[in-house]
């Protein structure tokens, strides 16, 4: 009986190999964008899961680049060196002190914890922030908030030739500004632009839901781009989701062929995206 159990196993497995061919030639040489945070690179376990898709990612063709966010971590930090925060309209003011916590965070204790587990996984990964090879050039967002950035010229020839090397790129949302500054990027915002400037064939946003709801509550698999700005008008996308869906548009406005807003916490959440007829989350086109 256990052996006839394993056998169908086996069997399910090289059937659902078999059925994600199609998949697989559709994204070979694929650029695919993954906007990596919240909870989703919260335990061991999950980032190793994590690390281990994106490898078989790039071992079948695409060419991933991970930029990650890290807002727990940094708040555990400032809390740790005593360090208060003014905040406008709910969002935090940065100043120099929390800059250097934010970079110090961002671009080593996060960064080089995603670096390791994709190495682990026999994927070849390189640690970056935005400021390494004039990557993102930003302007304040609004002065009010202090040293946080709007990107304003994106330069990815660097990760093209990352690409050429079979070499992952893991980005922390850091920016430089014209006079030298160093700025903190929303990593939703930093995901789209980058996205935007490489032409990406997707753009996955993982997150903390399942995707983007209607107004009965159920998980709208496919959206227009009209469709995200008739529901946010009459209230439907509201709260956090709305500055997701807002990174999805102007992606796409940017020419990402299709953004997907998807939950991150669910076990190989971006294989089923991509190689499988179900996918996962809610996907946005223009049309």
């Amino acid at each position: 009986m256990k052996t006839r159990d394993m056998n169908r196993d086996w069997i399910a497995t090289a059937r659902t190999l078999s059925e994600a061919l199609p998949y697989l030639q559709r994204y070979d040489g694929a650029i695919v964008v993954i906007k990596f945070g919240g909870h989703a690179m919260g335990s061991d376990e999950a980032m190793e899961t994590f690390a281990r898709d994106v490898v078989l990612m790039q071992q079948v063709g695409v060419n991933p680049v991970i930029v990650h966010g890290g807002g727990p971590m940094i708040n555990e930090m400032l809390e740790k060196l005593q360090i208060t925060s003014d905040f406008v309209n709910g969002k935090r003011v940065t100043d120099a002190a929390t800059m250097e916590v934010v970079e110090m965070v961002l671009s080593g204790r996060v960064n080089k914890r995603i670096v390791q587990a994709i190495n682990r996984q026999g994927g070849k990964a390189v640690g970056l922030s935005g400021k390494d090879a004039n990557l993102i050039t930003c302007d304040p967002a609004d002065p009010q908030l202090g040293l946080v950035g709007e990107p304003t010229d994106i330069k990815p020839d660097f990760l093209h030739t990352l690409f050429a090397d079979d070499t992952i790129p893991v980005i922390a949302p850091l920016g430089a500004g014209r006079n030298g500054e160093t700025y903190n990027i929303n990593g939703d915002t930093a995901a789209g632009a980058i996205a935007a400037a490489l032409t990406a064939d997707r753009l996955l946003l993982l997150t903390d839901v399942d995707g983007v709801r209607d107004a009965s509550g159920a998980v709208v698999t496919e959206l227009t781009a009209d469709q995200i700005r008739q529901m946010t008008a009459d209230g439907t996308i509201a709260g956090g989701m709305i500055p997701k869906t807002e990174t999805a548009l102007a992606a796409i406005d940017g020419g990402v062929r299709a953004v997907v807003i998807l939950d991150g916490r669910a076990p190989n959440a971006t294989l089923l995206e991509l190689y499988t007829e179900h996918g996962a989350g809610s996907l946005i086109r223009a049309k």
